[in-house]
């Protein structure tokens, strides 16, 4: 049986994870407050703060922007945009 939790970025009852995506305190917050739907959309999303910052994931700083961006993304405000950041056009 799928894991299924209310997922705090959809407002909805969704499968979550299969399991933490960290070991850590954060990571099971994730993992019992969040859909795959919405981690999904996190990693994309995360791609483009990587891309547009010209982050270093493997830095403590660049781990400790995205950690800040994650939480804002599913238990804030939202994560910002970068203000220079221009969707790809389809």
């Amino acid at each position: 049986m799928a894991h299924m939790v209310f997922c705090t970025k959809y407002k909805a009852e969704m499968e979550g994870l299969d399991e933490p995506p960290f070991d850590s305190d954060f990571g099971q917050k994730i993992y019992k407050n969040v859909s795959k739907k919405a981690w999904a959309a996190w990693v994309e999303h995360q791609k483009m703060l990587l891309n547009e910052y010209r982050l270093q994931p493997w830095t403590r700083e660049a781990q400790e922007f995205l950690v800040e961006q994650m939480n804002a993304y599913f238990f804030g405000e939202g994560s910002a945009l970068p203000k220079e950041y221009v969707p790809p056009s389809q």
